[in-house]
């Protein structure tokens, strides 16, 4: 995953107050807890340091509710010099709440939630047209449970024959009966087409993840035939869906929710295949600290993966080389792969000076020839 975001967050001098808390506001003594245990952390980070007034300004933003229901955190990274530089909500609570004061800012809590980073567009169609949503409650590149789509946001696509008569009449209006049937079948066809147009531009604007479908049954089938093969590739559909009401049904959001754990879990297996059939054949990946640090360095790495949980000493050098060399970062969930110390990477190329880790170079290392 592609972080650009985070780059100017990493230009000003430190020291940095990172800050990571579960902000979960369920009821009122979640907040309350909330607030108890911020102003634990903040007594440890004056302790250490850190000046009142920017102690100040993070106090306020980390207390004020966000948009995401549910369980959710915050992540913030803010300097005396530029204030906040940083401010998201994330998908889940942190691993572990923590709150530094140091020269500079703590990345790997955030990283390793980069496995929920999914962002989504969603279609609630029906005959006269759609409802678009990008919707992006776990991805911190699109402002949090927004919907940035301004004008795009919805569709209708102007042809009004939408209901097709249950008239009888005998054989002397047939032919005006199957007339207007045929002008309504052209309507429900001429506003599909007017959705799919849409949904295309907007896909390769933003470049969702998934695209999420529901509302009318007979209007998703005219969709689906108008969508080319680049937006059918990441379609899913949800039903139970209807048009300006489908996020407000607690079973419709559910349904969203198993429908993106499933993407996850499907995207996380694919990386660990990728990953693993690059090192059975000795092609673009290294693993391990130590050849992962050379490849960052040489600006050869194009993602680097970690497994959480299982995260080297010098992770933080390792995340903040990657963002600054314009390589991705992927956290995978403990148990997906086995990864030598935790830590490897998918390269831009693969020339002589690369560094070896092919099972025959770890002899000796019996934890490396484990993991492998």
């Amino acid at each position: 995953m592609k972080l650009p975001w985070l780059t100017p967050a990493l230009e000003p001098d430190g020291p940095y107050l990172s800050v990571y808390l579960d902000t979960t506001r369920t009821d009122q003594r979640a907040a309350d807890e909330l607030a108890s245990r911020w102003a634990q952390q903040r007594g440890s980070l004056r302790s250490a340091g850190a000046p009142e007034a920017l102690l100040a300004e993070v106090e306020e933003t980390v207390l004020s509710p966000s948009r995401v229901g549910g369980r959710h955190g915050r992540a913030v990274l803010a300097t005396a010099d530029q204030g906040i530089v940083l401010d998201r909500v994330l998908p889940a609570p942190p691993l572990a709440e923590s709150a530094t004061w140091s020269e500079r800012p703590l990345l790997l809590p955030l990283m390793q939630l980069t496995q929920f980073a999914v962002s989504q567009l969603l279609i609630e169609a029906d005959r006269s047209g759609a409802d678009l949503h990008l919707r992006a409650p776990e991805n911190p590149s699109i402002p949090q449970s927004e919907n940035v789509l301004d004008g795009d946001a919805r569709v209708d696509g102007g042809h009004d024959e939408l209901h097709k008569t249950g008239r009888g009449g005998g054989s002397q209006h047939g032919w005006r009966s199957d007339n207007f049937e045929a002008r309504v079948e052209d309507s429900w066809e001429r506003n599909a087409e007017a959705v799919a147009e849409t949904v295309r531009r907007l896909v390769v604007r933003h470049r969702p993840q998934m695209v999420l479908a529901t509302g009318d049954v007979r209007a998703l089938s005219l969709l689906k035939d108008e969508l080319g093969p680049e937006v059918l590739g990441l379609l899913t559909e949800i039903p139970g869906g209807t048009r300006g009401q489908s996020l407000e049904r607690p079973s419709f959001r559910e349904a969203v929710l198993e429908a993106t754990r499933a993407h996850i879990a499907r995207t996380q297996r694919d990386l660990a295949a990728r990953f693993t059939e690059e090192q059975g054949r000795g092609g673009t990946s290294v693993a391990g600290a130590d050849e992962v640090r050379q490849a960052l360095g040489r600006g050869q790495v194009e993602e680097l993966i970690f497994v959480t949980g299982q995260e080297p000493v010098g992770i933080e050098d390792l995340l903040t080389t990657a963002i600054r060399t314009d390589a991705g970062i992927s956290a995978l969930a403990d148990g997906v792969v086995a990864i030598p110390e935790g830590v490897g990477a998918l390269l831009r190329w693969r020339d002589g000076a690369t560094p070896s880790n092919g099972l025959g170079s770890m002899t000796g290392d019996a934890r490396r020839e484990h993991a492998i």
